[in-house]
């Protein structure tokens, strides 16, 4: 069990890597393509009452109970799981958007979370040197955006846009999260967050004219096969399976090296993309994902600095007598 946390952490990122292109590959003309915020929301009835289940099994506290906690899976459930979903998988229907391309805007994430914090919460504060990390952060993204300003569909710039405010959408939703300070375990907000989501999602999926009949065709006809295949490992794995893993690390490594899984999931999207999809990286993608980490570094340093000799520690095996 030595490497325990090392081999849980590679794990993680590889599901939620994995996870982008297992969208892309859902997301395919014949199969989810005409309904991309249904399948978001049919992924999370499935991973949402696992969760459920999880949060009765895992907690003493398996059901929200007061208005603050209430709260917290509202927000959860309006930014983290059906404004973050439905603007990634809407994204991601554009040819221009590979696997790796969503994989690394959505890798801004833990920049922009600190750019909200900065902004909402009053004990944080926003240095010079966070403020060039936040810049380089923004500078990535527009490298991988590419707009042409002559034609900003040119070049997938808005589904690329799209990708951009699913990574606001979670940011926001983390910070709000933490303001309301609702001291509800998170494997209950999540659940009821999931399942909040996916109906928020079903009711929106409805109102933009996507059909339900695009399910069962995806599910039950000739590719049933692929759709129940990118469906079962959204659902079962990189959210139900790799939620449970996320829990674990939390626990053990704490946020800050949490944090950490959004740079190296973008190798394994990159990876099973083109392994699976034939999609190449190209050059721009892999700069933008440079300077995307280096203001991650400059926004984090002081807590990298101190949290580092511990991650270490996890790592190999020695905290918690691993």
């Amino acid at each position: 069990m030595r490497y325990r946390n090392a081999t849980l952490f590679l794990a993680l990122a590889a599901a939620w890597g994995a996870a982008f292109m297992a969208i892309k590959a859902g997301l395919a003309p014949d199969l989810f393509g005409p309904a991309p915020v249904l399948f978001a929301a049919v992924r999370y009835d499935v991973a949402g009452v696992i969760m459920l289940g999880y949060a009765a099994y895992a907690t003493d506290h398996p059901r929200p109970v007061g208005a603050r906690e209430w709260a917290a899976v509202a927000v959860g459930a309006v930014f983290l799981i059906a404004g973050y979903h439905a603007f990634l998988f809407v994204g991601e229907t554009d040819p221009a958007v590979t696997s790796a391309g969503a994989a690394v805007i959505v890798s801004l994430s833990p920049v922009m979370t600190t750019f909200f914090a900065r902004a909402f919460l009053p004990e944080e504060r926003l240095t010079a040197v966070g403020v060039a990390g936040l810049l380089l952060g923004l500078v990535g993204v527009v490298l991988l955006a590419r707009p042409d300003p002559g034609n900003l569909l040119a070049g997938g710039v808005v589904a690329k846009g799209l990708v951009f405010g699913a990574v606001l959408c979670f940011s926001f939703g983390s910070v709000i999260t933490r303001w309301l300070d609702a001291g509800i375990p998170i494997e209950t907000m999540e659940a009821y967050a999931m399942v909040g989501g996916a109906l928020l999602m079903h009711a929106v999926s409805l109102a933009i004219g996507e059909s339900p009949a695009v399910a069962v065709d995806a599910l039950t006809g000739p590719e049933a096969l692929a759709g129940l295949a990118a469906m079962g490992y959204l659902s079962l794995v990189a959210s139900a399976a790799g939620f449970l893993v996320y829990f674990d690390l939390l626990d053990r490594l704490g946020p800050i090296e949490i944090n950490l899984v959004s740079y190296v999931a973008p190798v394994f999207a990159a990876v099973t993309g083109f392994l699976f999809l034939g999609e190449v990286v190209d050059l721009l993608t892999a700069v933008g994902f440079c300077i995307i980490l280096v203001g991650f570094l400059l926004l984090k340093r002081r807590e990298l600095r101190r949290e580092l000799p511990v991650l270490r520690r996890a790592i190999a095996g020695t905290r918690d007598g691993d």
